[in-house]
């Protein structure tokens, strides 16, 4: 059978469509193609959340050889919006999901098929929701196949990660009383609180860790009020913090700083991990969030991948062809060195 172009199949991806809860097609895509290639293929489906607008089918995708499998090359099918085709040059492939992680998936389905010539039992996942919520890893966790380990794939400019900062998600509400505007007086300001509320959070000594850096916070979503000339009866806020070890410190300091104004509801969590060196590699710090914490029954995680995270999420999203054929090489390497 001849070999598979990685460049080739990341065009073929990234003009698959496929936002977080719209997989489908995307997954149908890989499910035949790995079946084709010779893989023992399983569905595993996910359930679509109540928010979602969409309304087909969505699973995780998992590749064998019909043995336990020492090393699981994974990452995730999804993507951000909006939805980009693909487009080239002599340097770079364009397009949403061109290094998060479409090309990922391409440079790790041609690593596979090189390491099962190779006589190393190797395996492929590829999971939905992870620009999200992580849904389809946390369904796939509970089906392992007893690998040793792990090697996720994201945009680290083939780098190794030794770390990967967690995330700690809160949603800060804050309550007053409506009122005509030009009487203050008879209302009280959930904007102000709110706004009083986010300046103390911006001003906090946030932890660090040495040789990752600080945490770091994010106020990304505002929303209140009812109109300029009415006193604000409820605001929000959403704010993401980066975390760079245990989550109870900085949980008592957004409460305590936020305490009086307004109260605080922590919606999701993910962990800070390290993970190990591999001699000879090049080595970074992830600031963002893999599917690695929701996915612990799957061996010693990794986490390595061709492009960069600074321009994956943005309208100029790519990743350059000498990178990707370069991650084929390093995920067979680094495969063949874990399974001995």
């Amino acid at each position: 059978m001849k070999p598979l172009d990685p460049l080739d199949l990341t065009r073929r991806l990234v003009d698959i469509e496929s936002l977080t809860y719209n997989e489908g097609a995307v997954g149908a895509y890989l499910d035949a193609l790995l079946r084709e290639r010779g893989f023992a293929v399983e569905r595993t489906a996910v359930a679509q959340p109540a928010q979602s607008r969409f309304t087909g089918e969505r699973f995780n995708v998992y590749g064998g050889t019909g043995e336990r499998p020492d090393v699981v090359l994974s990452t995730h099918m999804d993507t951000v919006p909006p939805f980009i085709p693909g487009s080239e040059d002599d340097l770079f492939l364009y397009g949403r999901g061109a290094c998060d992680a479409k090309g990922i998936i391409a440079a790790q389905v041609v690593a596979a098929e090189r390491l099962r010539e190779a006589g190393v039992a190797v395996a492929l996942l590829f999971v939905v929701g992870e620009e999200r919520d992580s849904a389809g890893a946390r369904v796939a966790n509970l089906h392992a196949k007893g690998s040793r380990f792990l090697i996720n794939g994201e945009p680290t400019d083939n780098r190794l990660a030794l770390a990967s900062k967690g995330a700690l998600r809160a949603e800060i509400r804050a309550h007053g009383t409506m009122a005509h505007s030009a009487y203050p007086e008879l209302g009280d300001s959930a904007v102000h609180k709110l706004v009083q509320a986010l300046q103390r959070l911006l001003a906090l000594e946030l932890p660090s860790a040495e040789g990752v850096g600080p945490s770091t916070l994010n106020v990304g979503v505002i929303d209140g009020g009812r109109a300029p000339n009415v006193i604000a009866d409820a605001a929000n806020a959403q704010v993401l913090v980066r975390l760079v070890g245990p989550s109870e410190s900085t949980r008592k300091a957004i409460e305590e700083a936020v305490a009086g104004l307004a109260e605080v509801e922590f919606t999701l969590e993910i962990p800070f991990i390290r993970m190990r060196q591999v001699e000879g590699l090049e080595t970074m710090v992830a600031a963002f969030t893999t599917d690695i914490p929701a996915l612990s029954n799957w061996g010693e995680p990794l986490l390595l991948g061709p492009g960069s995270i600074h321009v994956a999420h943005t309208p100029f999203e790519k990743i350059a062809k000498h990178e990707l054929l370069r991650a084929v090489d390093l995920y067979f390497d680094v495969a063949c060195r874990l399974a001995g």
